[in-house]
């Protein structure tokens, strides 16, 4: 099973996107919030990125939701 962060903020639909497409597929990921979080939002800056969501598939980084790359990056 791929190890999978998704960086993401309150307020950020495309993140609920994709943590629900996630959640459908049966893919067991890490949540970090930068905005209740300090640590989070400075391993997000420190990877280049200002915004979400981003997510981490086994090192790979894909920015955005893209079904597409999250497939690929799964193996599916």
């Amino acid at each position: 099973m791929a190890e999978v962060t998704v960086y993401t903020s309150n307020t950020c639909p495309y993140c609920t996107l994709a943590k629900n497409y996630l959640t459908e597929k049966g893919v067991d990921y890490t949540e970090k919030n930068v905005q209740t979080d300090k640590e989070a939002r400075k391993e997000l800056m420190s990877m280049g990125h200002m915004g979400v969501p981003v997510l981490v598939v086994d090192g790979q980084e894909i920015v955005g939701f893209d079904k597409e790359k999250i497939d690929e990056l799964l193996g599916e």
